[in-house]
């Protein structure tokens, strides 16, 4: 894959989140915990990761981060997304690299997902000026299980049919 092709790819990537990122936020969860999301642009960040490793994929989450912030929320907002998805890649990262002969996508996503809850609660404490919000933390990490779970499959569905299309890519150039 040529560099052009490569910042084509991770452009499309990086809509895809936003896209995710927009839809997840109409979707309203009553019935799980307040706050608690499904994650749906961390199956573009987990793939991102798997194919292109963390220095692109880092570039797709601040990039979905501000886009997200410019289109459809506000600068709080963004400060928990920015800070919970640069640690959620990181950890997914470290993940891949590490322990993958130990967890599959699935188990690395649940990592994710957690250090993703954990540091939306951290930076949430930091703003409130309060640790009690830590007491949330064990319910958000129960759910993290369940959404992590979710996106760990469905990244495993997309990094399976993108590395094919990859691999079409380099065999034409």
């Amino acid at each position: 894959m040529n560099r052009t092709q490569r910042y084509v790819f991770l452009s499309l990537l990086t809509a895809a989140a936003l896209i995710l990122s927009i839809i997840e936020s109409m979707i309203p969860l009553p019935f799980i915990a307040p706050g608690a999301k499904l994650g749906l642009s961390n199956i573009v960040i987990l793939t991102a990761v798997v194919l292109f490793g963390f220095r692109d994929s880092l570039l797709v989450v601040i990039l979905r981060s501000i886009l997200l912030m410019l289109i459809a929320t506000n600068p709080i907002t963004f400060i928990y997304s920015i800070s919970s998805g640069i640690v959620s890649t990181i950890v997914m990262y470290l993940g891949c690299r590490y322990l993958s002969s130990k967890f599959s996508l699935i188990g690395i996503s649940v990592l994710g997902a957690m250090a993703h809850n954990a540091t939306q609660v951290t930076v949430a404490a930091i703003l409130f000026t309060t640790t009690k919000l830590y007491y949330y933390l064990p319910i958000l990490s129960l759910v993290s299980i369940f959404t992590g779970c979710f996106v760990g499959y469905t990244s495993i569905f997309v990094t399976n049919n993108l590395d094919k299309t990859l691999l079409k890519l380099n065999r034409e150039v």
